[in-house]
């Protein structure tokens, strides 16, 4: 991720108060993209909303109720059944299934990735929306979560395609607990609304974002009834740990019983799981390939110098 181009960006934005909480100290210099994707409208937004969590889940309903009651012309096109932790996984299936059980509402039976693209090439044939909003999900998507999250999955899938995107999670970093997470997707939505009217008012008659570089907001779960406040805003970065270690035991017959064990280390200054932790919502810019920077570019050719086939 090139860290210091994209920070910028998330720094700029969170730079006033009105949009939440406390907001970061200092705001770094956004830095212009080299192409600009389509300008956004002055007025409300044509929202295609997905998640990885079926198009049925609350977190998407809720989404989809708050959005359309800010005012934006919001489109569900999202996986039939639960398909988290499928990452940028698509399907290359030659054929795929896709329900439309109701206006506004289209369910394909793949992947978020799967989701986007059918939206993109045929809900939206005519126009590209002028964004993509990818949740909200059920727990978070930070650290190493996030590299594989089918959240941030949809989110990459409509950056790849050039269109503007948002990856929303709502979750601390504890088991997750329906009732109390269910709870804190309001005010999870209640601050998505906030950060798209900021980019929508930022942008005037410019691009949402700059061209490939989208937002993976994390919201913490407030109060024991989950409905409070967050502490602030946060620019950060995704935390380098992955926290979930497999654990394999072997049932004799050739196969292996799989458990997930949490091992969390001390959170990264300045990235996602040290904000949640602390109570703060978590905004990292992402980018839609895995392009690290000119920095490490200089790294890789000095290490390859002189070698030969």
């Amino acid at each position: 991720m090139r860290r210091k181009r994209v920070l910028a960006l998330a720094a700029l934005m969170l730079c006033t108060p009105a949009l939440a909480g406390t907001a970061p100290a200092v705001a770094a210099p956004q830095t212009a993209p080299t192409a600009a994707p389509a300008a956004a409208p002055a007025g409300p937004l044509r929202i295609l909303l997905t998640n990885d969590d079926g198009y049925n889940a609350p977190g998407i309903r809720k989404a989809f109720e708050r959005l359309t009651a800010a005012g934006h012309d919001v489109t569900i096109v999202a996986p039939l059944t639960n398909q988290s932790g499928t990452g940028t996984k698509m399907m290359s299936a030659p054929a795929i299934s896709v329900k439309h059980p109701e206006p506004k509402v289209w369910a394909v039976d793949g992947t978020p990735g799967d989701s986007v693209a059918f939206g993109l090439a045929e809900v939206f044939a005519d126009e590209a929306p002028d964004l993509v909003v990818s949740g909200t999900n059920f727990g978070p998507n930070v650290a190493g979560l996030a590299t594989h999250s089918g959240t941030v999955g949809g989110a990459v899938a409509a950056l790849e395609s050039g269109v503007p995107a948002i990856a929303l999670s709502t979750g601390g970093l504890s088991a997750p607990d329906p009732v109390t997470t269910v709870n804190a997707m309001g005010p999870t939505l209640d601050f998505a609304v906030k950060l798209i009217d900021r980019l929508r008012v930022r942008a005037r008659s410019g691009p949402l974002l700059p061209k490939g570089v989208g937002l993976n907001v994390n919201h913490p779960i407030v109060g024991a009834d989950g409905k409070g406040t967050a502490a602030g805003v946060a620019a950060t970065f995704q935390d380098p740990q992955n926290f979930l270690e497999p654990d394999f035991t072997d049932a004799g017959d050739g196969t292996w019983k799989v458990s997930v064990k949490v091992a969390l280390k001390p959170a990264a200054k300045g990235g996602d799981v040290e904000a949640v932790a602390a109570g703060r919502i978590a905004v990292s810019p992402m980018n839609s390939d895995w392009n690290t920077g000119p920095a490490d570019q200089a790294v890789t050719s000095a290490l390859i110098s002189g070698l030969r086939p």
